[in-house]
């Protein structure tokens, strides 16, 4: 497990991480923000990311730019937004795929409270399992009802079960959607979590806000991807996120930068 810990601090500064996700394209192709990768990478890495997350081909096609940050690779997938029906998703890549590449961790999405919770956290269990074998750590994406569920599964209660089981499994960390009282599913998750960026604000305060609230209950950080390279100032809103994450600063502090 030295290993293990041994990448975990090239995410984690004093026990806090920025991961910038920019893993969308393998289900919404080229959409805003990420259509130039290169210029992504360069923006969000500039602005401060402890790390960011992509996909095999991003990560193959971009080693120079990823050399600069702790690299966490989408080792799953499921069918693209053109697929008339969701897919369930499964593990795509290996281990070796992944040491292949350098990642420092992994990271695969479990969607709780739906059809498919059997399945996805069967496949988090493997990957958890695989990943340790080799020294990788897991990121555990943990999406009660999915992406698009309604705020009757979004609760504490669903939150707190979420996070719990994805620890019980053998996740590293825990990325998780903020909700109010986020200081409960934190205490009673006994390995860090972060807040999800979640879907594009229009107003990056709002963002802002979210995370401060989630630092100050005891977050560990926070992974973001559209909320920042869809913002009109990419760089900055990394920065700004960064130094609530690392240097405990309010939004309020925080959006003087997006000016």
């Amino acid at each position: 497990m030295s290993d293990v810990r041994r990448r975990l601090n090239r995410l984690f500064r004093n026990g806090k991480s920025l991961v910038v996700a920019c893993d969308h394209g393998m289900i919404g192709g080229p959409i805003a923000g990420i259509d130039n990768m290169g210029r992504c990478l360069d923006q969000v890495i500039a602005g401060g990311a402890d790390g960011v997350m992509v996909t095999y081909g991003t990560a193959i096609r971009f080693p120079e730019k990823l050399s600069q940050v702790g690299l966490v690779l989408r080792i799953d997938g499921t069918s693209s937004i053109l697929s008339p029906k969701p897919g369930a998703g499964s593990a795509w890549y290996s281990i070796e795929d992944a040491l292949r590449v350098g990642a420092e961790a992994l990271c695969v999405t479990s969607f709780t409270a739906t059809e498919y919770e059997e399945e996805h956290l069967k496949t988090l269990a493997a990957v958890i399992r695989q990943g340790h074998e080799f020294g990788i750590p897991v990121m555990a994406e943990m999406m009660p009802g999915g992406f698009d569920a309604g705020p009757e599964l979004r609760t504490l209660a669903h939150m707190k079960t979420t996070a719990r089981v994805a620890a019980e499994l053998g996740a590293d960390w825990v990325k998780i959607p903020y909700c109010e009282d986020f200081q409960e599913v934190v205490d009673n998750c006994y390995v860090p979590v972060v807040v999800l960026g979640g879907a594009t604000d229009p107003d990056s305060y709002n963002v802002l806000k979210m995370i401060e609230k989630g630092m100050k209950s005891g977050g560990s950080g926070a992974t973001v991807g559209r909320n920042i390279w869809q913002s009109a100032y990419p760089k900055a809103m990394t920065s700004a996120i960064a130094h609530i994450v690392h240097d405990g600063w309010t939004a309020e502090q925080a959006k003087e930068l997006l000016k």
